[in-house]
C-alpha cells in the first residue's frame, strides 16, 4: 500500500480555524485527521505542503515510525508546535489507515483497552458576561449535561500580577463555580501561563479553600525551574500542577521529569507529533509517577485520537472536550466520535480512528481570518471577528 496524497482542508468557526488532513492510499484507504493550530493555521499547511512530497507521498501508511523519523530529524532544523503538528497530521491519519486495513480500532493496535470508559471534563463552556452570576448558571448548565468535571480561567487577561480589584474578581468566580456545582464535581483552575511565581502562589493559595482539582500552567511554559517553585511552595495545599500543551518535543518533557515539577501532563497529541510518540511519552512519564490528560481543543478526529489513547494508556486521568460547547458543525465535520454520557466516552468503534469525514461540512465554512489572543478583554467569550 502506498499513501498517493495528501489533501489538507481548513474549516473555521468563531474563534478557531481547525486543519483537517486526508490521506490517501492506492488501496482506497483514506485516514483522516485533524489539528487547530492556534494563530498558526497557514504555517501549518505552508509546511505540509513542503513535507509531505519529500516524506510522505509513496510511501507504506503502515511505516509510521520511519515516516515520523524522517519527518523529524531530516529537515535538521530545531522542530517546535508547527513541525510537530504536521507530523501529528500525517501519523494520525496512518493509524487511521493501518486500522481500517486490519479491521480495528487504534488502541486496540496499542496494546488494547485498559478501561470501558472514558472520563471527561468540559471546556468552553463559560462564555458569558464575567460576573460571578453569570458564571454560576453556566456551569450549572455543565453539570445538567452530566459532566463531573469542568475547567475555566477565571483571571480575565491577567499577566504576571492582579490588580487587588480583579484578584477578588477571580475568586468570587471560583466560589461561584464550586456553589454551582457543588462538592463532588471536579473544578479544574486553568491558569494559562499568566503570572509569575509569587503571583501563582498567591492565587493558589486563595483558592484551595474551593478544592480545586489541579492548577494548570501557573506560569509561562519556557522556565520550568519557575514551575519547579511554584509546584515546591503549593505542595502543602494537596493541589497537583498540570502542564504541557506547549511543550512539544520529549527533550523539552526530560526537564519537566527530571524536575518533577508537575504531577499531570498535558501533552497535546496534535502538537507532539502523533498517536505513538505520546504514548511512549505516557510510557516515560509513568516512570515518574505522573498522570497523563491530553489537551485537546481540535475538531472530532482530534478528539479520536485522545480517547484511542486514552484507551490503551494505564496512566491516563481524563480529557478535555471542547465540542459539546462550540457550532454544532465542528461535531458534524467527522462523525461517529461517541458523545459524552454521564461525564465519560466510551470507548471508540469500527476500524482506524472510526470516523468519517463530511467535506461538504468543511467547505460550507471556509477558514477564517482570526487571531484569538488569550490576554485580550473577554477572550473567555471566544468570538473573534473577521472572515477570510
Amino acid at each position: 500500500m502506498k499513501i498517493t496524497r495528501v489533501t489538507p482542508m481548513t474549516m473555521g468557526t468563531d474563534w478557531r480555524n481547525i486543519t483537517f488532513v486526508k490521506v490517501e492510499t492506492d488501496e482506497g484507504l483514506v485516514g483522516v485527521a485533524d489539528v487547530r493550530a492556534l494563530n498558526r493555521t497557514e504555517a501549518v499547511v505552508g509546511y505540509l505542503k513542503e513535507a509531505v512530497p519529500r516524506y510522505v507521498l509513496g510511501n507504506d501508511p503502515f511505516n509510521i515510525e520511519q515516516i515520523v523519523h524522517r519527518m523529524y530529524l531530516e529537515d535538521f532544523g530545531r522542530a517546535g508546535e508547527v513541525v510537530m503538528s504536521g507530523i501529528a497530521l500525517i501519523e494520525i491519519a496512518c493509524w487511521d489507515i493501518v486500522g481500517q486495513a486490519l479491521g480495528q480500532p487504534v488502541y486496540r493496535l496499542l496494546g488494547g483497552a485498559v478501561r470501558d470508559k472514558i472520563k471527561a471534563y468540559a471546556n468552553g463552556w463559560y462564555t458569558v458576561e464575567r460576573t460571578p452570576e453569570e458564571f454560576h448558571a453556566a456551569a450549572k448548565r455543565v453539570v445538567e449535561r452530566g459532566y463531573r468535571a469542568l475547567k475555566f480561567d477565571p483571571f480575565g487577561a491577567g499577566f504576571y500580577e492582579l490588580e487587588k480589584e480583579e484578584k477578588f474578581k477571580s475568586i468570587a468566580l471560583v466560589e461561584a463555580v464550586r456553589d454551582a456545582v457543588g462538592p463532588d464535581v471536579d473544578i479544574l483552575i486553568e491558569m494559562h501561563g499568566r503570572f509569575n511565581p509569587a503571583t501563582a502562589i498567591d492565587i493558589a493559595r486563595e483558592l484551595e479553600r474551593f478544592k480545586p482539582g489541579w492548577y494548570e500552567e501557573p506560569v509561562p511554559p519556557e522556565n520550568l525551574a519557575a514551575l519547579k517553585k511554584v509546584s515546591d511552595a503549593i505542595a502543602p495545599l494537596g493541589v497537583p500542577i498540570a502542564t504541557g500543551e506547549r511543550i512539544h518535543t520529549p527533550f523539552e518533557y526530560r526537564e519537566l521529569f527530571e524536575l518533577q515539577a508537575a504531577d499531570i501532563i498535558q501533552v497535546d497529541i496534535t502538537h507532539y507529533g502523533g498517536i505513538l510518540n505520546t504514548k511512549k511519552l505516557a510510557a516515560w512519564a509513568n516512570a515518574y509517577y505522573m498522570l497523563i490528560a491530553p489537551h485537546n481543543v481540535g475538531g472530532p478526529a482530534s478528539t479520536a485520537a485522545a480517547l484511542h489513547l486514552a484507551a490503551c494508556t494505564t496512566n491516563f486521568k481524563i480529557q478535555e472536550y471542547f465540542n459539546d460547547f462550540a457550532e454544532a458543525y465542528v461535531k458534524e465535520a467527522a462523525t461517529g466520535l461517541p458523545e459524552v454520557v454521564d461525564g465519560y466516552f466510551a470507548l471508540p468503534s469500527g476500524p482506524g480512528l472510526g470516523l468519517t469525514l463530511n467535506e461538504d461540512v468543511i467547505r460550507a465554512h471556509p477558514q477564517r481570518e482570526l487571531h484569538f489572543n488569550l490576554f485580550a478583554e473577554d477572550w473567555h467569550k471566544r468570538r473573534v471577528a473577521g472572515d477570510r
